[in-house]
């Protein structure tokens, strides 16, 4: 009588499922990290966004009435940003005498407020609060 063996052994399915379960437990924290990652960057580029906003209103500013400010909602899950190397905060660079503005990570829900503020040379710039 000839045996016909076609299928798995019990041994070889068990050894796939545990490859698996390795792959997946490495994958889940490297797609965590990229989410994070992402978020980081959806809250820079929308401050940077509300920068020119406010950088817009300034130098079309008439003088009279209030330059509007800008809220931005965070996204972030983390205290500090993963993308500029575990730092506490990252600069937005621009403004009309050059300066860099500091913006520091913070944890949804909060928010930044993109505003107004005035220098000592009497000249309105952007700050971020």
């Amino acid at each position: 009588m000839k045996k016909n063996n076609k299928g798995f052994t019990l041994a070889e399915l068990l050894i796939v499922v545990a490859i698996i379960a390795v792959l997946t437990a490495i994958a889940i924290p490297v797609f965590t990290a990229q989410l994070e990652k992402s978020r980081e960057a959806t809250d820079l580029a929308n401050l940077r966004s509300a920068y020119a906003q406010v950088m817009t209103d300034i130098l079309t500013w008439d003088g009279s009435g209030a330059v509007p400010s800008v809220t931005v909602n965070a996204q972030q899950t983390q205290a500090s940003w993963q993308n500029n190397n575990g730092a506490a905060t990252a600069n937005i660079a621009g403004g009309i005498s050059g300066d860099e503005i500091e913006v520091t990570a913070k944890v949804k829900p909060a928010t930044w407020t993109v505003g107004v503020s005035s220098n000592t040379a009497g000249s309105i710039q952007p700050s971020i609060g």
